[in-house]
């Protein structure tokens, strides 16, 4: 069995859950590396270094796990419940950063807006909810997963990603993720300027009314959790508009305003709130695209994150809501497909294009895939695809949680003798 490395935040959720999952299933533990003692500046053979004594110093806890065995299986999770790796990825997307490679980075040569230079950066403070500065702390993710993706070639040779970091970077920015689905002949919501996106408040309406798309989702290019989604309406005639947006803001007169997740939704008409907001999200990076009107239950508007682990949909949750914003941490009810109404013909469909929409990045193994179904033709729709969608609590696919099944296929899974799976060994092509 390969052995497990899993850099992540030590403790949280996710690592405790894979933890659970294999001591569950007999299995021994994964090694758990530090996003925040690596972007402190330890390499990653300093880390594995560490471990290694680890593992001869308490052979009761670490049994079953050796290094030298055979090249590990590397898993990226994600770095978001900790503001410490927050502040220090936007410190390293600084413009007088010392590691500045930007070849993971989609947009590399678009300028960040007002970049914090690294002392500025490591002197945030945490504010609850408060966007310090996404486009360079996307920035910093990228460089970071860069210099994970070349220590591991020269620490771990012969090592498997189960997600490339390269791939990781694609997915995490919506631009690029929504441009590689269409490429594939993924079905999308149409985007707003499908050669040519707004840069503004401005541009959005001219384009709006221009090809007449008057309801458009604006996403904040890397925003997780809803942050920095926008629902907005434009009256064509009278000029009216409504934003729903979780994107809260506070004036001030001497500085620029704060933005931040409010973690509810607001509602906004007046212009100068609106514009204010959007033009701050496609400053940092900004992408819009058609208001699919989503299938119905009880009066209730549903999406589908339908999870997709080594090309077999399994996990899948309906996601509820009062409103057309389904994420679950704004309350959104949580159903089973079948609960929601969803005839099994249509939950194929969704376990389809799930699949085809995670083959698109070929050297991935895991996503959680958003499928929107249409109210009206009933077509599906992707409109995420998100590298760490596995989180989900209660639900379970044969018997198993999200975590004890992906350990099962793991598992069972040959690499060398099944040169099929999305699963690649670093640094080949």
């Amino acid at each position: 069995m390969r052995p497990m490395i899993v850099i992540g935040i030590p403790g949280d959720k996710r690592t405790s859950g894979i933890q659970q999952a294999r001591s569950d299933l007999g299995m021994p533990p994964a090694i758990i590396l530090s996003y925040a003692e690596f972007l402190q500046g330890q390499s990653l053979g300093d880390l594995l270094e560490v471990q290694k004594q680890q593992l001869s110093s308490q052979p009761a806890v670490y049994n079953g796990i050796d290094l030298s065995a055979a090249p590990p299986l590397l898993r990226l999770e994600s770095p978001g419940s900790s503001f410490e790796v927050e502040r220090a990825l936007i410190a390293l997307g600084a413009p007088d950063a010392v590691d500045v490679d930007d070849s993971l980075h989609p947009y590399a040569e678009r300028p960040d807006p007002r970049p914090l230079r690294v002392k500025v950066a490591h002197q945030l403070k945490e504010m609850q909810g408060v966007l310090h500065h996404p486009s360079q702390w996307f920035r910093g993710y990228c460089r970071m997963l860069a210099r994970l993706q070349r220590e591991a070639k020269e620490v771990c040779p012969g090592s498997l990603w189960l997600n490339d970091p390269a791939d990781i970077a694609a997915m995490t920015d919506k631009r690029r993720a929504q441009q590689i689905l269409s490429e594939a002949g993924i079905t999308i919501p149409r985007p707003l300027g499908e050669e040519q996106q707004p840069t503004d408040y401005a541009s959005l309406r001219e384009m709006m009314i221009s090809r007449r798309m008057h309801r458009v989702f604006i996403k904040l290019a890397f925003g997780s959790a809803a942050s920095g989604v926008i629902a907005y309406q434009l009256h064509p005639v009278t000029g009216a508009e409504v934003a729903l947006t979780t994107v809260g803001v506070e004036n001030y007169i001497t500085r620029p305003p704060i933005y931040y997740n409010s973690g509810k939704l607001r509602r906004y008409t007046d212009t100068a709130t609106i514009s204010g907001i959007i033009n701050w999200i496609y400053r940092h990076g900004g992408y819009a695209e058609q208001w699919i009107p989503k299938i119905g239950h009880n009066g209730k508007a549903f999406d589908i994150r339908q999870l997709v682990v080594l090309r077999e949909a399994c996990h899948a949750i309906a996601r509820v809501s009062s409103t057309p914003i389904t994420n679950l941490h704004l309350r959104s009810q949580r159903m089973s497909p079948s609960e929601a109404g969803l005839s099994e013909f249509i939950q194929e469909q969704v376990r389809n294009t799930a699949l085809q929409a995670l083959a698109a990045f070929p050297r991935s193994g895991v996503a959680g895939i958003d499928v929107l179904i249409s109210g009206g033709s009933q077509q599906c729709f992707v409109a995420d695809v998100n590298p760490f969608g596995d989180l989900l609590y209660d639900v379970k696919y044969r018997g198993c949680s999200t975590y004890e099944w992906e350990m099962k296929v793991l598992t069972a899974r040959d690499y060398i003798t099944h040169p099929s799976t999305p699963l690649i060994k670093e640094g080949s092509s």
